[in-house]
């Protein structure tokens, strides 16, 4: 059996990098306005209930949302850096049906300018199991291809 002290750093992290045809700071708008975040935030054939985010170093954000079999999540953290408009960095954890955090990890999200596109570079981790960064890819993924629809759409 795998442990998580067994695994080397690179399988406990998860890094995905995105062009997207938009300025850095219309990108870092879009990560940082809670009303905005409910239009991309997490996996297809979820729906995002409510998003509140105080975004400076020490503040609070959370996300909550639902499923479409009606299973509610919630994702929280607090906000380590905030540079305007090249990098965010926060913490991340699920909470628990009682409302504490479990397994905490840290987000770090640059963006670069590219002319007139954005390129994001997304780092996550140390997550405890390569099958748990795995399916944060699968989420974050779907949710980056939500923001492109969104910045279509806009």
């Amino acid at each position: 059996m795998i442990t998580a002290t067994d695994l080397k750093a690179s399988d406990r992290e998860l890094l995905i990098s995105r062009v997207f045809d938009a300025p850095p700071a219309l990108i870092f708008k879009i990560w940082t306005q809670p009303q905005i975040i409910r239009q991309w935030w997490g996996p297809r054939g979820y729906t995002t209930l409510s998003s509140e985010m105080d975004v400076r170093p020490g503040g609070a954000w959370r996300v909550r949302s639902r499923d479409t079999d009606g299973f509610e999540t919630a994702e929280r953290g607090v906000f380590r850096e905030v540079t305007e408009p090249e990098r965010l960095v926060f913490t991340h954890a699920w909470e628990g049906e009682d409302g504490t955090p479990g397994h905490e990890t840290l987000v770090t999200v640059t963006f670069a300018d590219q002319g007139d596109k954005t390129r994001m570079t997304f780092r996550q981790g140390p997550f405890t199991s390569v099958e748990i960064r795995d399916g944060h890819f699968q989420g974050w993924s779907e949710s980056f291809d939500m923001l492109v629809e969104y910045l279509a759409d806009a």
